[in-house]
């Protein structure tokens, strides 16, 4: 797979309703697309030819970002050189990794399939043993075809990506497909003003419950804010786009909470 194939994408287990609002705080211009019962993100940008920072660190990066505060996991999957993998992120939890090479080799946390399965409820006998699978040796199946059987098994999930949108398109390939699929939008940064309106708005109608306010917010506005701002520094450090958006989400997302609780908070 050459360079001008590398791609990637962010798949939500959200309805494109409830991933809207995390996606525009990434202040990346993206496509939102419907895919089953989750959503698809397809960037509508070109960070990886000629930059510094590799397609899986970006895509990561970006896969955190949009998975802090909200109670959904987002999956990064991408491709580059013919290397494959993915990078499962869920709020403030550890992210789970894994890829392989251009001749399918694995590479990864030993347990990042099993968490995989956990945090997607996927069946914990048949369904792990066949993510198990793909870490042992196969010398019939490549990157790319590794990371489409992982594509497959999610569609018991819910999982329907739009034909056309897969493992192996070039990202120029990838744009145009998005951008036909019946009930896409373009999702991009509008402004804190929308930013904190579309955030209240998701509150307000959200099961949320305890979370909204009181002390658990707080405490977890608190650590967002704490998390964030180091995560930032470290992304400028290493000059990486990826990161610095899952920092500066991490940031914003715990400002708002902390300004939510305390506007809402009777005195």
């Amino acid at each position: 797979m050459s360079r001008t194939t590398a791609g990637g994408l962010l798949l939500c287990r959200a309805e494109p309703l409830a991933a809207r609002p995390a996606a525009r705080l990434l202040r990346v211009r993206l496509l939102l697309a419907p895919a089953g019962e989750w959503s698809v993100l397809v960037p509508d940008v070109k960070p990886w030819p000629g930059s510094e920072e590799a397609v899986s660190e970006v895509l990561s990066g970006w896969g955190a970002a949009v998975a802090v505060g909200v109670n959904w996991p987002v999956l990064s999957v991408w491709w580059e050189d013919g290397r494959t993998g993915f990078a499962l992120s869920s709020g403030l939890r550890r992210t789970a990794a894994y890829e392989w090479d251009e001749r399918g080799r694995p590479s990864g946390e030993p347990d990042a399939m099993r968490a995989l399965s956990a945090r997607l409820g996927l069946d914990p006998v048949l369904d792990l043993e066949e993510l198990e699978r793909l870490t042992r040796p196969d010398p019939a199946a490549d990157g790319t075809a590794r990371l489409l059987g992982l594509i497959a098994l999610l569609t018991r999930a819910g999982l329907a990506l739009p034909p056309g949108l897969g493992p192996g398109e070039p990202a120029d390939r990838l744009r145009e497909v998005a951008r036909v699929v019946p009930g896409a939008e373009t999702v991009e940064w509008s402004g804190w003003r929308d930013a904190v309106r579309a955030e209240l708005d998701v509150v307000e109608e959200g099961p949320l419950g305890p979370w909204v306010r009181g002390p658990k917010a707080r405490l977890l506005g608190a650590a967002q804010v704490a998390a964030g701002a180091p995560l930032l520094v470290w992304a400028a450090h290493r000059r990486s786009p990826g990161w610095a958006a899952a920092g500066a989400v991490l940031v914003a997302q715990g400002a708002l909470s902390l300004a939510y609780d305390r506007a809402r908070t009777p005195h």
